[in-house]
C-alpha cells in the first residue's frame, strides 16, 4: 500500500531560490533608492535656496531695513513684522531642511540697513542626505561644491 501525502508549501529549494532573488533584487534597488533621495533633496535645497533669495527681497523692500539679520526674520508670525516676516515655513525658519543644514550670515548694517548675506546649505550626513553643498548670496546666484562648503568662487548650479 502506497500513501499519497498531499504537501503544501514550498522545498527548501524554492525558498532559497526565492531568497536569493530577494537579496539581489535588494541590492540593485536600495543604492538606487539612497540615489534618489540623496538627489531629490539637493533639488529641494535648491529650491529653499531659491525661497530664501526671493523672502530676503520681500523682506528688504516691506521693512525697508535692507536684508534681515537671520533665518528666523523670515520665519512665520501672525501678524508678520520685521522680527518675524512670515515668509518661510518653520523649519526653513530654524536653519534645516530636506536633510541640509542652511546658515544664514549677514553683514554689518551701514546706515540702518544690511546690504549684504551669504546662505550655505550643507548635507546634514555628507554622502546620505546629499553630496553637493551650495551657497547663495543676495545676487541670487546658486553655487554648488562636492568637496566641502560652497563659497562665492564655487561653479554656479546650471
Amino acid at each position: 500500500m502506497i500513501h499519497k501525502r498531499n504537501q503544501t508549501g514550498f522545498s527548501l529549494l524554492q525558498m532559497l531560490i526565492g531568497l536569493t532573488s530577494v537579496l539581489i533584487l535588494s541590492a540593485i534597488t536600495i543604492p538606487l533608492f539612497l540615489h534618489s533621495k540623496m538627489a531629490a533633496n539637493e533639488a529641494a535645497a535648491m529650491g529653499i535656496l531659491r525661497t530664501v533669495n526671493s523672502s530676503c527681497i520681500v523682506y528688504s523692500w516691506k521693512w525697508g531695513t535692507g536684508y534681515p539679520v537671520g533665518l528666523s526674520n523670515l520665519g512665520p508670525a501672525k501678524p508678520p513684522s520685521a522680527s518675524a516676516a512670515d515668509l518661510v515655513d518653520s523649519g526653513v525658519a530654524e536653519g534645516t531642511q530636506s536633510g541640509y543644514a542652511l546658515t544664514y550670515v549677514s553683514s554689518a548694517p551701514a546706515n540702518g540697513k544690511i546690504r549684504t548675506y551669504t546662505i550655505n546649505a550643507d548635507p546634514v550626513v555628507s554622502g546620505k542626505t546629499g553630496r553637493r553643498h551650495f551657497f547663495t548670496d543676495q545676487s541670487g546666484v546658486i553655487r554648488y561644491d562636492f568637496s566641502g562648503p560652497a563659497t562665492v568662487s564655487s561653479p554656479p548650479v546650471r
